[in-house]
Protein backbone atom coordinates (compact mmCIF):
# COMPACT_ATOMS: atom_id res chain seq x y z
CA UNK A 1 0.00 0.00 0.00
CA UNK A 2 1.85 2.77 -1.32
CA UNK A 3 0.97 6.92 -0.90
CA UNK A 4 -0.42 7.18 -4.06
CA UNK A 5 -3.24 8.91 -6.05
CA UNK A 6 -4.91 7.70 -9.00
CA UNK A 7 -4.43 11.09 -11.07
CA UNK A 8 -1.96 12.74 -9.66
CA UNK A 9 1.70 12.51 -9.16
CA UNK A 10 3.58 12.27 -5.62
CA UNK A 11 7.20 13.58 -5.63
CA UNK A 12 8.78 14.71 -2.82
CA UNK A 13 7.20 14.09 0.96
CA UNK A 14 7.79 15.21 4.37
CA UNK A 15 5.57 13.88 7.38
CA UNK A 16 4.96 14.46 11.23
CA UNK A 17 3.58 13.25 14.34
CA UNK A 18 0.67 14.53 16.62
CA UNK A 19 1.24 12.02 19.26
CA UNK A 20 -1.44 9.75 17.94
CA UNK A 21 -0.82 8.98 13.65
CA UNK A 22 1.21 10.45 11.12
CA UNK A 23 1.08 13.43 9.35
CA UNK A 24 2.18 13.05 5.53
CA UNK A 25 2.84 16.10 3.25
CA UNK A 26 3.73 16.14 -0.13
CA UNK A 27 3.91 17.45 -4.01
CA UNK A 28 1.46 16.54 -6.12
CA UNK A 29 0.27 17.78 -9.69
CA UNK A 30 -1.96 16.13 -12.33
CA UNK A 31 -0.76 13.61 -14.96
CA UNK A 32 -3.11 14.60 -17.15
CA UNK A 33 -0.22 17.37 -18.34
CA UNK A 34 1.50 14.02 -19.70
CA UNK A 35 4.84 15.40 -19.17
CA UNK A 36 6.13 14.62 -15.82
CA UNK A 37 8.63 17.29 -15.94
CA UNK A 38 5.82 19.83 -16.05
CA UNK A 39 4.75 18.65 -12.71
CA UNK A 40 7.51 20.83 -10.86
CA UNK A 41 5.61 24.58 -12.17
CA UNK A 42 2.28 22.81 -11.81
CA UNK A 43 1.66 21.80 -7.77
CA UNK A 44 -0.09 21.89 -4.77
CA UNK A 45 0.66 20.32 -1.10
CA UNK A 46 -1.30 17.30 -0.39
CA UNK A 47 -1.63 15.42 3.04
CA UNK A 48 -2.45 12.11 4.11
CA UNK A 49 -2.87 10.48 7.70
CA UNK A 50 -1.37 7.10 8.78
CA UNK A 51 -1.28 4.56 11.89
CA UNK A 52 1.95 2.51 10.64
CA UNK A 53 3.50 4.46 7.01
CA UNK A 54 1.81 2.21 4.97
CA UNK A 55 -2.22 2.13 5.09
CA UNK A 56 -2.98 6.36 4.23
CA UNK A 57 -5.85 8.08 4.22
CA UNK A 58 -5.91 11.12 2.09
CA UNK A 59 -7.23 14.34 3.41
CA UNK A 60 -6.57 16.81 0.09
CA UNK A 61 -4.81 19.82 -0.58
CA UNK A 62 -3.85 21.73 1.81
CA UNK A 63 -1.53 24.34 0.29
CA UNK A 64 -1.57 26.17 -3.26
CA UNK A 65 0.09 29.03 -4.32
CA UNK A 66 -1.00 32.55 -4.55
CA UNK A 67 -2.04 32.51 -7.96
CA UNK A 68 -1.90 36.31 -9.36
CA UNK A 69 -1.01 37.72 -6.19
CA UNK A 70 2.60 38.71 -7.18
CA UNK A 71 3.52 37.28 -3.59
CA UNK A 72 6.58 35.58 -3.66
CA UNK A 73 4.77 32.00 -3.95
CA UNK A 74 2.77 33.03 -6.75
CA UNK A 75 3.90 30.18 -8.87
CA UNK A 76 4.77 27.32 -6.47
CA UNK A 77 5.09 25.92 -2.97
CA UNK A 78 7.56 23.47 -2.67
CA UNK A 79 8.79 20.91 -0.33
CA UNK A 80 8.97 22.11 3.57
CA UNK A 81 8.57 20.19 6.75
CA UNK A 82 6.38 20.76 9.79
CA UNK A 83 6.99 20.89 13.04
CA UNK A 84 4.49 22.27 16.37
CA UNK A 85 5.88 25.10 18.21
CA UNK A 86 5.95 26.35 21.95
CA UNK A 87 2.55 27.87 21.07
CA UNK A 88 0.76 25.05 20.18
CA UNK A 89 0.10 25.60 16.56
CA UNK A 90 1.73 23.64 14.01
CA UNK A 91 4.28 25.41 11.96
CA UNK A 92 4.68 24.79 7.87
CA UNK A 93 8.27 26.02 6.22
CA UNK A 94 7.79 25.76 2.64
CA UNK A 95 9.92 26.72 -0.32
CA UNK A 96 8.30 29.61 -2.77
CA UNK A 97 8.66 30.68 -6.38
CA UNK A 98 7.05 33.67 -7.99
CA UNK A 99 5.83 34.10 -11.72
CA UNK A 100 7.57 37.10 -12.16
CA UNK A 101 11.08 35.89 -11.97
CA UNK A 102 9.83 32.54 -13.94
CA UNK A 103 10.39 30.24 -10.72
CA UNK A 104 14.31 30.83 -10.91
CA UNK A 105 14.09 32.68 -7.46
CA UNK A 106 13.33 30.34 -4.35
CA UNK A 107 12.46 31.28 -0.98
CA UNK A 108 11.54 30.26 2.43
CA UNK A 109 7.71 30.49 3.49
CA UNK A 110 5.64 30.16 6.79
CA UNK A 111 2.40 29.00 7.40
CA UNK A 112 0.60 27.62 10.45
CA UNK A 113 -2.21 25.72 11.05
CA UNK A 114 -4.59 24.41 14.02
CA UNK A 115 -5.42 21.45 13.03
CA UNK A 116 -2.52 20.43 10.54
CA UNK A 117 -4.47 20.75 7.46
CA UNK A 118 -5.80 24.13 6.99
CA UNK A 119 -2.59 25.98 6.43
CA UNK A 120 -2.75 30.34 7.24
CA UNK A 121 0.60 32.29 5.80
CA UNK A 122 2.17 34.42 8.35
CA UNK A 123 1.62 37.85 6.27
CA UNK A 124 2.68 37.54 2.98
CA UNK A 125 4.04 34.30 4.16
CA UNK A 126 8.01 35.11 3.79
CA UNK A 127 10.11 34.45 6.57
CA UNK A 128 13.61 34.21 4.71
CA UNK A 129 15.55 35.26 1.77
CA UNK A 130 18.94 35.43 0.90
CA UNK A 131 19.52 39.02 2.00
CA UNK A 132 21.73 40.50 5.00
CA UNK A 133 25.14 40.37 6.46
CA UNK A 134 26.13 36.91 5.36
CA UNK A 135 24.14 36.77 2.17
CA UNK A 136 27.45 36.85 0.45
CA UNK A 137 28.62 33.76 1.15
CA UNK A 138 25.48 32.46 -0.41
CA UNK A 139 25.38 32.45 -4.42
CA UNK A 140 22.24 34.95 -3.93
CA UNK A 141 21.60 35.98 -7.33
CA UNK A 142 21.01 33.44 -10.32
CA UNK A 143 24.36 33.07 -12.36
CA UNK A 144 22.65 32.07 -15.96
CA UNK A 145 24.45 29.60 -17.82
CA UNK A 146 26.71 27.81 -14.88
CA UNK A 147 23.33 26.89 -12.45
CA UNK A 148 19.47 26.52 -13.57
CA UNK A 149 18.28 28.13 -10.60
CA UNK A 150 18.85 30.44 -7.51
CA UNK A 151 18.81 28.10 -5.04
CA UNK A 152 17.44 28.50 -1.60
CA UNK A 153 14.52 25.42 -0.70
CA UNK A 154 13.57 22.43 0.97
CA UNK A 155 13.48 24.17 4.15
CA UNK A 156 14.02 21.62 7.29
CA UNK A 157 13.33 23.07 10.43
CA UNK A 158 13.86 21.79 13.80
CA UNK A 159 13.95 22.59 17.83
CA UNK A 160 18.12 23.58 18.63
CA UNK A 161 19.12 20.79 20.85
CA UNK A 162 21.59 23.14 22.42
CA UNK A 163 18.89 26.38 22.93
CA UNK A 164 15.90 27.48 23.51
CA UNK A 165 15.60 28.63 19.45
CA UNK A 166 15.23 26.53 16.38
CA UNK A 167 17.87 25.62 13.58
CA UNK A 168 16.79 25.60 10.03
CA UNK A 169 18.58 23.80 7.30
CA UNK A 170 17.68 24.61 3.40
CA UNK A 171 19.47 23.60 -0.45
CA UNK A 172 21.67 26.20 -1.32
CA UNK A 173 24.84 26.97 -3.44
CA UNK A 174 27.93 28.60 -2.73
CA UNK A 175 29.48 31.59 -4.87
CA UNK A 176 32.73 32.14 -6.49
CA UNK A 177 33.38 28.03 -7.41
CA UNK A 178 34.30 27.41 -10.77
CA UNK A 179 33.31 23.98 -10.70
CA UNK A 180 28.99 23.85 -11.04
CA UNK A 181 29.28 20.50 -9.18
CA UNK A 182 31.44 21.60 -6.40
CA UNK A 183 29.24 24.39 -5.02
CA UNK A 184 26.21 22.65 -3.45
CA UNK A 185 25.54 24.01 -0.23
CA UNK A 186 23.64 23.72 3.00
CA UNK A 187 21.99 26.77 3.88
CA UNK A 188 21.54 27.59 7.44
CA UNK A 189 19.38 30.03 9.50
CA UNK A 190 18.83 29.95 13.40
CA UNK A 191 15.20 31.41 15.07
CA UNK A 192 14.44 32.37 18.74
CA UNK A 193 10.83 31.45 18.17
CA UNK A 194 9.99 30.31 14.48
CA UNK A 195 8.85 33.57 13.63
CA UNK A 196 11.84 35.71 13.15
CA UNK A 197 15.26 34.16 11.18
CA UNK A 198 18.68 34.97 10.71
CA UNK A 199 20.50 34.13 8.01
CA UNK A 200 23.69 32.07 9.04
CA UNK A 201 26.92 31.43 6.59
CA UNK A 202 26.38 27.42 4.97
CA UNK A 203 27.39 24.72 7.11
CA UNK A 204 28.40 22.67 4.62
CA UNK A 205 29.67 23.39 1.18
CA UNK A 206 30.78 20.86 -2.02
CA UNK A 207 31.12 17.36 -3.29
CA UNK A 208 27.66 17.79 -5.42
CA UNK A 209 26.20 20.84 -7.76
CA UNK A 210 22.97 20.38 -5.10
CA UNK A 211 22.62 18.57 -1.68
CA UNK A 212 18.42 18.54 -1.82
CA UNK A 213 16.06 17.80 0.93
CA UNK A 214 18.31 17.90 3.79
CA UNK A 215 17.34 16.91 6.96
CA UNK A 216 19.25 16.54 10.47
CA UNK A 217 18.70 14.14 12.96
CA UNK A 218 20.45 12.34 15.80
CA UNK A 219 20.92 8.76 16.80
CA UNK A 220 22.67 7.50 19.29
CA UNK A 221 25.91 10.27 19.83
CA UNK A 222 26.13 10.70 15.98
CA UNK A 223 24.47 13.39 13.82
CA UNK A 224 23.21 13.33 10.53
CA UNK A 225 22.24 15.36 7.69
CA UNK A 226 20.36 13.43 4.83
CA UNK A 227 20.25 14.33 1.56
CA UNK A 228 19.71 13.60 -1.91
CA UNK A 229 21.55 14.19 -5.24
CA UNK A 230 22.03 12.90 -9.19
CA UNK A 231 24.38 11.06 -10.74
CA UNK A 232 24.82 14.22 -13.07
CA UNK A 233 25.42 16.25 -10.13
CA UNK A 234 28.67 14.42 -8.28
CA UNK A 235 31.71 16.62 -8.69
CA UNK A 236 34.73 15.69 -10.18
CA UNK A 237 37.01 15.17 -6.80
CA UNK A 238 33.75 12.75 -5.48
CA UNK A 239 33.58 10.72 -8.54
CA UNK A 240 36.98 10.16 -8.06
CA UNK A 241 37.03 9.57 -4.17
CA UNK A 242 34.14 7.30 -4.28
CA UNK A 243 35.42 4.53 -6.50
CA UNK A 244 32.28 3.47 -7.94
CA UNK A 245 30.15 4.71 -10.90
CA UNK A 246 28.05 8.06 -9.83
CA UNK A 247 24.43 7.16 -8.78
CA UNK A 248 20.92 9.11 -8.16
CA UNK A 249 19.52 8.80 -4.88
CA UNK A 250 19.81 9.76 -0.96
CA UNK A 251 23.13 9.98 0.76
CA UNK A 252 24.12 11.84 3.90
CA UNK A 253 26.62 13.54 5.86
CA UNK A 254 27.81 13.00 9.07
CA UNK A 255 28.65 15.42 12.45
CA UNK A 256 29.61 15.72 15.81
CA UNK A 257 26.36 18.12 16.32
CA UNK A 258 23.76 19.48 14.37
CA UNK A 259 26.38 22.66 13.29
CA UNK A 260 28.75 20.02 12.10
CA UNK A 261 31.61 20.35 11.12
CA UNK A 262 30.20 17.55 8.18
CA UNK A 263 31.73 14.91 6.90
CA UNK A 264 30.26 13.09 3.75
CA UNK A 265 29.56 9.50 4.48
CA UNK A 266 31.92 7.25 2.39
CA UNK A 267 29.52 4.91 0.79
CA UNK A 268 26.62 6.13 -0.89
CA UNK A 269 23.33 5.37 1.33
CA UNK A 270 20.31 4.42 -1.41
CA UNK A 271 21.17 4.88 -4.88
CA UNK A 272 20.50 3.65 -8.08
CA UNK A 273 20.87 4.16 -11.63
CA UNK A 274 18.65 4.96 -13.13
CA UNK A 275 16.90 6.35 -9.50
CA UNK A 276 15.07 3.95 -7.56
CA UNK A 277 13.42 6.32 -4.55
CA UNK A 278 14.33 10.03 -4.50
CA UNK A 279 13.77 12.76 -1.80
CA UNK A 280 14.19 10.45 1.16
CA UNK A 281 13.37 11.40 4.62
CA UNK A 282 14.25 9.10 7.81
CA UNK A 283 11.43 8.32 10.13
CA UNK A 284 11.60 6.76 13.83
CA UNK A 285 8.91 5.08 14.51
CA UNK A 286 9.85 3.91 17.94
CA UNK A 287 10.67 0.54 16.76
CA UNK A 288 13.53 1.43 14.64
CA UNK A 289 14.18 3.85 12.20
CA UNK A 290 12.96 3.40 8.63
CA UNK A 291 13.21 5.47 5.04
CA UNK A 292 10.52 6.57 2.93
CA UNK A 293 10.83 8.57 -0.79
CA UNK A 294 9.25 8.27 -4.12
CA UNK A 295 9.85 5.76 -6.80
CA UNK A 296 11.15 7.88 -9.42
CA UNK A 297 12.77 5.40 -12.17
CA UNK A 298 13.54 9.03 -14.67
CA UNK A 299 11.38 10.84 -17.11
CA UNK A 300 10.41 8.41 -19.65
CA UNK A 301 8.85 5.86 -16.68
CA UNK A 302 8.23 8.12 -14.12
CA UNK A 303 6.10 6.78 -11.35
CA UNK A 304 5.46 9.18 -8.94
CA UNK A 305 4.00 7.78 -5.22
CA UNK A 306 6.38 7.46 -1.98
CA UNK A 307 7.09 4.15 -1.86
CA UNK A 308 6.28 1.74 1.87
CA UNK A 309 9.05 2.62 3.88
CA UNK A 310 12.23 0.30 4.41
CA UNK A 311 14.16 -0.66 7.72
CA UNK A 312 17.55 1.57 8.09
CA UNK A 313 20.37 0.07 10.31
CA UNK A 314 23.00 2.21 12.02
CA UNK A 315 26.61 -0.12 11.68
CA UNK A 316 29.71 -0.13 14.46
CA UNK A 317 31.00 2.35 13.02
CA UNK A 318 27.87 5.30 12.53
CA UNK A 319 26.65 4.38 9.39
CA UNK A 320 23.52 3.86 7.91
CA UNK A 321 22.25 1.21 6.22
CA UNK A 322 19.07 0.40 4.46
CA UNK A 323 18.18 -3.60 4.89
CA UNK A 324 17.48 -3.56 1.02
CA UNK A 325 20.52 -2.63 -0.09
CA UNK A 326 22.40 -4.37 2.32
CA UNK A 327 20.33 -8.05 1.91
CA UNK A 328 20.22 -7.10 -2.01
CA UNK A 329 24.63 -7.59 -1.78
CA UNK A 330 24.44 -10.85 0.37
Amino acid sequence: MVLALNHQWIWDSWYAHDGKQWHGYFLKADKALGDPDLRHFNVSQGHAVSDDLINWTHLGTCLTPTHGSGNFDDMTTWTGSVLQGPDGLWHLFYTGSSSVEKGMYQRIGHATSTDMHNWERVGDGLCLDLTGPVADQYEKDHVIGHWHDRAMRDPWVMKDPDGDGYLMYFTARAPGIAEPNEGGAIGFATSPDLYTWTLQPPVFTGNFGQLEVPQVFQIGNQWYCLFCTSASHWSVAQKAGAGVPPVTGTHYLTGPSPRGPWTVAPEFLDGDEPCRRYASRMLDTGNGWVIMGFADSGHDTFIGHVMDPEPVEVDSNGHLNVIRARKAAE
